[in-house]
């Protein structure tokens, strides 16, 4: 059973409509319309809404079907877009190349290693708790590894709500053979005030696909055990 939230196009189409009606009369208030600023204002509506799910293209039918509910709703996303738009272009990502549409991302047409997204979770070895206001880097070859999107940032910055979780998702590694079996090698390094620098060497195989993956999958995820920092070992003051 495959579940649907038509608010996510509701809310999308909105979205790219008010963005294009700038582009179109010439943005006088000269408003980012990225793709970025896109994704980031309809995510701004969509936490702020409530779901609307269905199971079926006839659950598409009832909803869409005229009436007084749907139209404030819709009224009611269109104030809510046009919020988020003057909150989120105060507010860039510092991490994204603004001013490039999606369509306008390059795209590797040759075969490529696709590497899956890289989940784990790091706690404080003396209390369990999780860590947190540390960076987490991802390393190959004792470089930083370059991501596929830039969304996800290597290193990566724990803070509280992400309670010890972190996230990479490696850039894909174009070849020149489709089917191809390779074991790419790499390490997590941890540097936090307070604890020994912790280091955690792992491998993943990947076979190589007829082009790049440009769109994130959840399915395409390599797990990583938990991970703990303990404080540096203290000399005996009695020795």
């Amino acid at each position: 059973m495959e579940l649907h939230n038509t608010n996510e196009d509701v809310v999308i189409a909105q979205v790219n409509d008010i963005f294009d009606t700038f582009e179109r009369n010439g943005n006088p208030e000269n408003i980012c319309t990225c793709e970025q600023c896109r994704i980031d204002t309809a995510c701004y509506v969509l936490n702020r809404i409530d779901p609307r799910y269905i199971v079926s293209n006839r659950g598409i039918v009832r909803i869409e079907q005229p009436s007084i509910e749907n139209q404030q709703r819709k009224a009611d996303i269109v104030v809510m877009i046009h919020e988020g738009i003057i909150k989120i272009n105060h507010n860039k990502r510092s991490s994204s190349t603004h001013g490039i549409k999606k369509e306008e991302r390059s795209i590797h047409p040759s075969p490529a290693f696709n590497l899956p997204a890289i989940v784990g979770r790091v706690f404080d070895g003396t209390n369990f708790a999780p860590m947190e206001d540390i960076d987490i880097h991802l390393l190959r070859d004792d470089k930083l590894v370059a991501m596929a999107d830039s969304n996800w940032q290597n290193p990566y910055h724990l803070v509280t709500y992400n309670e010890g979780t972190f996230s990479f998702w490696p850039a894909p590694i174009v070849t020149g053979e489709v089917n191809m079996h390779k074991m790419f090698e790499f390490s997590i390094k941890i540097n936090a005030q307070g604890f020994d620098t912790l280091s955690y060497f792992f491998k993943i195989p990947v076979k190589s696909e007829q082009r790049s993956v440009a769109t994130f999958v959840r399915s395409r995820t390599f797990k990583l055990p938990d991970m703990y920092l303990f404080p540096p070992e203290r000399e005996n003051i009695n020795s």
